[in-house]
């Protein structure tokens, strides 16, 4: 027979025993309607049941899934918009394979990994719900969301077809941690752990995550030759937009976190919405001072975005229980985290193109943290699971908790992240060839030809690579450079100039040489033939008889007419 699991409110339904699904209605309505406007079913991303049963409705509407992936097309944009030009497509293809093999995989066995409960599952991975059926759509928005801070940190440098290799792979990373945070009877959820929306299961796993493949893959070329200093942005409006859409799609998956508008569900739906709101205005505060007190009082663009993306992050673990004071604290604290520690993978000189580490791993720390800060007790509506922050009343045991969760994500991104790669690795190299990273994978990977760049740079430089002239032989324009590539494409110029130059001089010096020598067995042969021409004087006149004008006169010496060599000649 079919019950009411925990927490499932009276005007709510369910098809499976313990599982709680809300039917949402924006408009009241008398009979169930399949306009997108008026019925909703948010994706349950969030099992708060402890049974894991999969649940399923009879409503069924795409509302969610978009919105889910207008959030990965912020991803996208913002992400295209920190590469340089030749790699933005490339860039954005990446997020396109994220959804397409990632969504594949998790559907394939991701779902089992969290969700699973068949017999032998236990409290770190589920077993069962292998492909998962059409009904159960929790296909992969937070999965992809994930992928894409990943994605980011391997920007510019990494080969296209492992990394393809490596969505497929990366399900396992995110779907082990979710069951222990969200899943049915996993570790941390049973011993209380609250991360409602995914600071720690979402971004700050991805973001460790991305570090770890950054640092396998190595610094792009010439990253650092110049200092550490940030590289100018390929498209900052690109940024912008893409902080604009990551925005709403925030509003739309912390509030949808919440499973619901009905009953009172609304109205911690509402308060998702708000604090999250709240929060990101907090970082761009602290963005904002924070570009004023450089240098010419600028505001910089990614000393705005990135502080309302930490913001973003520290707010999501909690969103549905904060006050809005408590939301307006964390997004400040945020915001400041990230820009605190926005050099932190620099200063480490591991390449992170998009700052996914400052905002995704260290944003998710304190996200995470700040729950067992700032957490208010949600008198049983599920969320909370019967615990409140430090500063509710509710003693350190939930900040322990959530402290725990940090580093048991932490360390097994870290570990999971260095396997997969390394197998990819040795199945394909993921790190690109140099002559292709400074072509620009969008050429070399895709065939997509830009304005404004040539590429006889590289060809004055490489040309005479096999490799490359295949590749470049039918290529007019690629797309404008990274700065740091040119730098590199300047200095072999300039290397092979000087050995022009010292060939040159060679070559000069040679034919010197050749011509004073030349010019040396010359005089050579013209004294030898002048003495040749006085020895056949002198034997003539002796066999003739014939005898010097004057007798008293000294003999003339040839030597006295030629002198001697290196002499000054006497006539």
């Amino acid at each position: 027979m079919l019950k009411y699991g925990p927490g499932l409110l009276p005007n709510q339904t369910v098809l499976y025993p313990g599982w709680p699904v809300p039917t949402i209605s924006f408009m009241a309505s008398t009979k169930p309607t399949k306009s997108p406007v008026t019925t909703m079913r948010t994706t349950p991303k969030v099992p708060f049941p402890s049974e894991g049963e999969v649940p399923t409705t009879t409503e069924q509407t795409s509302d969610v899934w978009v919105l889910d992936l207008t959030w990965d097309d912020g991803f996208g944009m913002l992400e295209s918009g920190c590469v340089s030009v030749k790699n933005e497509a490339n860039i954005m293809m990446k997020n396109v394979v994220d959804v397409v093999f990632g969504g594949f995989t998790y559907w394939l066995f991701g779902f089992s990994l969290t969700f699973g409960a068949d017999a032998g599952a236990t409290a770190f991975f589920g077993i069962g719900e292998y492909a998962v059926d059409s009904n159960y759509e929790i296909m992969g928005p937070v999965f992809a969301s994930f992928m894409f801070q990943v994605s980011g940190t391997m920007a510019e440098r990494c080969n296209f077809k492992s990394y393809c290799i490596f969505s497929l792979l990366n399900t396992i990373v995110y779907c082990v941690p979710a069951r222990w945070v969200w899943g049915p009877g996993g570790f941390l959820s049973s011993m209380g752990c609250i991360d409602i929306a995914g600071s720690g299961a979402v971004h700050l796993l991805g973001g460790v995550s991305g570090y770890i493949a950054a640092w396998m893959l190595g610094p792009r070329l010439g990253r650092y030759d110049n200092g550490p200093a940030p590289m100018p942005l390929g498209n900052p409006t690109s940024c912008i937009v893409g902080l604009y859409i990551l925005w709403w799609g925030w509003l739309a998956f912390n509030s949808g976190s919440t499973f619901g508008v009905s009953g009172d569900k609304w109205k911690f739906a509402a308060r998702a919405s708000v604090t999250t709101i709240i929060a990101s205005i907090g970082g761009g505060l602290v963005g904002s001072a924070w570009t004023l007190r450089r240098p010419g009082k600028l505001f910089q663009v990614m000393d705005i975005v990135n502080p309302i993306l930490g913001a973003l992050v520290g707010i999501t673990a909690g969103c549905a229980l904060y006050h809005t004071f408590d939301a307006l604290i964390v997004g400040m604290i945020g915001g400041l985290i990230v820009m605190l520690t926005s050099g932190f993978a620099d200063f480490m000189r591991v390449d992170d193109p998009v700052g996914a580490t400052a905002v995704h791993a260290f944003g998710g720390v304190w996200g995470l943290l700040a729950v067992g800060l700032f957490a208010e007790d949600d008198k049983g509506a599920g969320f909370s699971k019967g615990h409140s922050g430090l500063f509710r009343g509710g003693g350190f045991y939930l900040l322990g908790v959530q402290a725990l969760a940090c580093v048991c994500i932490t360390v097994w991104a870290v570990v999971i992240t260095f396997i997969i790669l390394w197998v990819v690795n040795k199945i394909i190299p993921i790190r690109m060839e140099p002559y292709e990273e400074l072509l620009g994978a969008d050429f070399v990977e895709h065939l997509v030809r830009r304005r404004y760049a040539g590429i006889s740079p590289v060809l004055s430089a490489l040309g005479s690579l096999s490799d490359v002239q295949d590749i470049t032989r039918n290529a007019a324009i690629i797309g404008s450079s990274n700065p740091a590539h040119d730098t590199i494409l300047e200095t072999i110029d300039e290397i092979s100039g000087r050995r022009r130059w010292k060939k040159l001089r060679a070559a000069a010096t040679a034919l010197a040489v050749l011509s004073s020598k030349l010019k040396s067995l010359a005089k050579t042969r013209s004294r030898d033939n002048q003495i040749n021409n006085y020895n056949d004087d002198r034997q003539y006149t002796s066999q003739n008889n014939i005898h010097p004008r004057n007798q008293n006169e000294s003999t003339w010496n040839y030597k006295d007419f030629l002198g001697e060599p290196g002499t000054p000649k006497r006539y």
